[in-house]
């Protein structure tokens, strides 16, 4: 199955990708266990958390070929090595420098780089960017995905992350959005398992009413 078709059939199971950022090794396989059980099946670990790639590695095993784990905040191409080592699949990065692209592709890897303008993703696709995301959306309303959705190739996933709440995921989706990236309105360090189960089954529930 190549990167991009593994993308879209997780997405297809649950257009929603947890990013737990901060999380701990000690920590990650529980958080993962409540994100699976709610549904998710596709986590991400910000590398600006502590030992990422140890949480990766546990992720990783602990799930195998049941769900898709990856990297956030990726801004190295040397750092997509390193989360393939740990058994990662995916990359995801704030930006769209074509240095990381172009190894997460290399590595047979998905690759989700963030982008705002259409600019920005026509140059990550050129790259060889398999999703888009859009970041920040608390700057971008529906009507801009919907602009954006007019000229970007349909067949790839566009995820809108940054503001989302479970109430405000229908405009989104009306406007041409795939999915959802979830951060804090989901996980934050130091937060218990019970909220983090909550705010999951919150979400999902939500995609439900849309």
């Amino acid at each position: 199955m190549s990167p991009a078709d593994l993308f879209r059939q997780r997405l297809a199971e649950c257009p929603l990708v947890a990013i737990i950022r901060g999380v701990t090794p000690d920590e990650v396989e529980a958080v993962g266990d409540v994100l699976y059980a709610a549904g998710i099946r596709i986590i991400e670990v910000p590398l600006n958390s502590p030992d990422p790639f140890s949480s990766i590695a546990r992720l990783a095993a602990l799930f195998g070929d049941r769900a898709l784990i990856g990297a956030g905040t990726v801004l190295q191409p040397e750092q997509v090595a390193q989360v393939r080592e740990a058994g990662g699949q995916l990359i995801v990065s704030p930006n769209t420098y074509t240095a990381v692209i172009e190894a997460t592709v290399a590595a047979g890897m998905v690759s989700s780089p963030g982008y705002f303008t259409p600019s920005e993703a026509f140059e990550a696709l050129r790259a060889g960017a398999h999703a888009l995301k859009l970041f920040p959306a608390e700057a971008a309303t529906p009507a801009v995905v919907k602009g954006q959705r007019a000229v970007l190739p349909k067949e790839v996933p566009l995820i809108v992350v940054g503001g989302v709440n479970p109430a405000n995921m229908k405009p989104y989706l009306e406007a041409g959005a795939d999915g959802f990236g979830l951060g804090s309105g989901l996980y934050a360090a130091g937060r218990t398992l019970d909220e983090v189960a909550a705010a999951a089954e919150a979400y999902v529930d939500g995609l439900s009413r849309q």
